[in-house]
């Protein structure tokens, strides 16, 4: 059994990427362009499955998945991968590359609603067809947080939606901000997953991904120095704790579609739904994760 410290320092990390979006809206206040270049070491390319699922000539599908298939109505879109090769061992984290651009894409549609001077909600609601699965995940998470109405003092509310692996998840996270500390009260979580046989695990599995992408969104983050990773445990690398935790609330939406997965499609959402609820709490804009090096 290895060691803790052998298993962060020995190990495979979650790929670094870096992202540039550059979009524009129309009188109305809607998007007419969006391009998205994304930079990074791909994932399924260093495995025995990058012979499986990569053709010949074409890029890593773990790379561009959730950013090439937005489900908003952007007339004019442009997406390009460019691969890095870094000698630093990386493999698929949870939601692989869904969790990357999630943040990205989700961060994206809030600046243009921020630009239109429209509720990030609302705007959301303005993008997705009508009577869509989409649309359906997006007013159950909002409606069942209360999405518009007075919250606690200090307290402010951020909105997300993302497809990854079959599935539909949008989440509304109330968070508060008192200097550089965030604090996540409540999540609340909506998920099409097509048919639910086991509703308890389907819930299970969003709580437990939420925490985990938390966990990360918040603090983790892994630094090299001398050409080794510095964290070794959970004194320097640490993950929410019980008294950290946010009440998650996880509701169900049986659409009859065929069935997703539901293992993973929890935790990109959440990153982005807290970032957004940042920007309502303090007006700064979160574009680099952990969220501890980069609130000010």
């Amino acid at each position: 059994m290895w060691t803790r410290e052998d298993d962060m320092r020995g190990g495979y990390y979650r790929p670094f990427s870096i992202s540039r979006i550059r979009a524009g809206i129309g009188e109305d206040g809607l998007p007419v362009a969006y391009h998205h270049v994304a930079v990074g070491k791909p994932v399924l390319s260093n495995t025995p499955l990058g012979k499986i699922f990569i053709k010949k000539g074409s890029v890593d599908p773990s790379s561009m998945e959730g950013a090439a298939n937005l489900p908003y109505a952007i007339p004019n879109t442009r997406i390009e991968i460019h691969d890095t090769n870094e000698i630093v061992p990386n493999l698929w984290w949870r939601s692989v590359g869904h969790s990357i651009t999630a943040f990205v894409t989700n961060g994206m549609i809030d600046e243009l609603a921020a630009l239109a001077g429209r509720d990030p909600y609302q705007y959301r609601r303005s993008l997705l067809k009508p009577n869509s699965r989409e649309l359906a995940v997006l007013d159950k998470a909002a409606s069942t947080a209360n999405w518009g109405k007075p919250l606690l003092a200090g307290r402010h509310h951020g909105i997300s939606l993302h497809e990854s692996f079959g599935s539909l998840v949008a989440q509304v996270a109330e968070v508060s901000v008192k200097g550089t500390e965030v604090r996540v009260h409540r999540v609340t979580c909506a998920v099409d997953c097509g048919i639910a046989v086991n509703p308890d695990q389907v819930i299970a599995q969003m709580q437990g991904a939420i925490v985990y992408g938390l966990s990360a969104a918040l603090t983790g983050e892994i630094t090299m120095e001398n050409g080794r990773p510095v964290q070794g445990n959970f004194n320097d690398y640490p993950v929410l704790r019980n008294s950290e935790t946010p009440a998650i609330d996880v509701h169900i939406i049986d659409s009859g579609a065929p069935m997703g997965g539901i293992g993973e499609p929890g935790t990109p959402p959440v990153a982005p739904a807290v970032c957004a609820a940042i920007y309502a709490a303090t007006g700064q804009r979160i574009r680099k994760l952990p969220i501890s090096q980069s609130l000010t």
